[in-house]
């Protein structure tokens, strides 16, 4: 059993066409950099060249990643014929002016979420990407156990959704201490918790469910407003969100990166007729699927799973499989999308502009204190 799925795995991670291994370029030197770079090594291409911040800070991360060559601009890395697909990794605000530059220079793009910090800039990256493969890591769709609920609901086996609750509480940003980039609009843009980690969230409800939020309404709060370097914070540290679905479910939301104790905790629970299915991103070796009688945790076994979730399976059951290995899952699709394979549930650039829309709503909806249809 393990051998043949390990074997099924390994040949998403497609070459383009002539055999010669995919040619990588990364924009920023930071940690997504890193786990971007760890994800194109898995899938077997060649690291070409990164740019930094600064020609230093790119010679660093080239040293540090292993990756061939630092480019002092990011001109010159996509004047690289080598480079097939451009990894963008930089702060917020960079996001649309960078992906377009590489879409015009003829790269595919894999871009940071948020694609962009306006729906405008969002709309246009998904236009300029016609004829190029354009994707954002919503990575949390690669856990085996989140295609396995969302297997189980297209099946029907959850009946009819009724309901959604979900979280995603992080502790990093606790203190006045803390700080960093992603608390100033100027960079990360307008929205922070909600842009950076309940983007995920909403993501994970609408692949799950196959349903779409139909109209929201929230409760945003900056509870920190000055930082160790930066003063009259404006971004929120929280956000709560009640929604309602095309479908005619209802849900409510909680994200915070001020929840002592809690490191990366997205939590997803979703309420049909017939049973509840819960996803913990911190435990994803089970699913819990709740019923009035004889509720049960399903293991991360490729044996017990619907096929979709059983080729995500990259370990034998019983030995752990995480963040980084589902990270490497969504850039091995990826690349076989660009080598002309259609991988089901690759999140693509309308998937960014989508999330995008979605947080404007939630902001606009915090700020009026209305509900906002999207």
């Amino acid at each position: 059993m393990g051998h043949g799925r390990q074997r099924a795995v390994d040949t998403r991670a497609v070459t383009p066409t002539g055999g010669e291994p995919l040619g990588v370029g990364i924009v920023g030197g930071g940690f997504m950099a890193t786990v971007h770079a760890r994800a194109a090594r898995a899938a077997r291409a060649r690291l070409v060249g990164v740019v930094g911040s600064s020609p230093s800070r790119g010679a660093q991360a080239a040293d540090v990643l292993g990756i061939e060559r630092a480019y002092d601009s990011l001109e010159a890395l996509l004047a690289e014929p080598e480079v097939d697909v451009v990894h963008i990794t930089t702060p917020n605000a960079l996001h649309a002016e960078q992906t377009e530059a590489a879409l015009a220079a003829g790269k595919h793009v894999v871009c940071e979420k948020p694609l962009a910090t306006s729906v405008s800039d969002a709309e246009r990256l998904v236009q300029a990407s016609v004829g190029r493969i354009g994707t954002v890591p919503f990575v949390y769709r690669f856990h085996p156990l989140v295609r396995e609920a969302r297997a189980r609901i297209a099946a029907g086996e959850a009946g009819r959704v009724l309901s959604v609750q979900g979280s995603y509480l992080q502790d990093w940003l606790l203190s006045a201490d803390d700080d960093n980039w992603r608390v100033d609009a100027a960079v990360g843009g307008r929205s922070r918790a909600f842009a950076d980690i309940g983007s995920h969230l909403v993501d994970l409800i609408e692949f799950v469910t196959g349903d779409r939020v139909a109209r929201v309404a929230a409760s945003a709060r900056t509870f920190i407003k000055t930082r160790a370097q930066h003063s009259q914070v404006e971004t929120e540290d929280a956000v709560s969100v009640t929604l309602e679905t095309e479908g005619g479910a209802i849900g409510t939301l909680l994200v915070s990166q001020l929840a002592p104790g809690r490191k990366n905790r997205l939590h997803l629970e979703i309420a049909g007729a017939a049973e509840s299915i819960a996803f913990d991103q911190e435990q994803p070796e089970t699913l819990w699927v709740g019923r009035r009688a004889g509720s049960l945790l399903v293991p991360r076994d490729a044996d017990q799973l619907a096929p979709d979730a059983a080729r995500l399976v990259m370990t034998p059951a019983g030995h752990p499989q995480g963040y980084q290995d589902a990270f490497n899952a969504f850039v091995a699709d990826s690349y076989a999308a660009i080598a002309g394979a259609a991988p089901d549930g690759l999140p693509r650039f309308e998937d960014g502009l989508r999330a995008v829309r979605i947080t404007e709503a939630v902001m606009d909806a915090a700020a009026s204190g209305t509900w906002k249809e999207i």
